[in-house]
């Protein structure tokens, strides 16, 4: 039985898991558009670069991998569709992230107003970040 430790009021502080954030994790990057809208995704750790992919609405691109063991591990993504960007981290060593997917999941979900993360234990999609006008990146640029 892992020990749970709490230390505030935040969501996920409360739910701390020894070891969990060490098993396999799974990032799930959604195209939750709508209109047929096709959504740019380059998602990278400093160790790796999963690419460029080109999701149509209802689409995901998903990954696993098992964090590094000193607790360094980050992955981020650059999304973009029409005249609109974002940048962001998908994963990172923080146990409210942790509470949120379920301690291996998570869902990051594009939407006409900007990015959500699905909370798995309170069941709703939670707004993280806003699109940017313009676009930085296509497919011939570099992150």
């Amino acid at each position: 039985m892992s020990p749970s430790i709490s230390s505030s009021s935040e969501p996920g502080n409360d739910h701390v898991n020894i070891g969990e954030e060490y098993k396999t994790w799974h990032i799930h990057a959604v195209n939750g558009m709508s209109e047929k809208k096709i959504l740019f995704v380059h998602c990278k750790s400093g160790d790796s670069d999963l690419g460029i992919h080109y999701l149509s609405v209802g689409n995901e691109f998903n990954w696993k991998f098992k964090p590094h063991i000193l607790g360094k591990t980050l992955f981020w993504c650059y999304m973009a569709y029409d005249k609109f960007h974002a940048a962001f981290n998908v994963f990172w060593i923080d146990n409210n992230l942790f509470y949120r997917c379920n301690w291996k999941n998570c869902i990051w979900t594009a939407k006409e107003d900007g990015i959500y993360l699905f909370n798995i234990p309170e069941n709703y999609d939670e707004f993280r970040q806003k699109w940017e006008p313009g676009r930085l990146l296509d497919a011939n640029s570099t992150m």
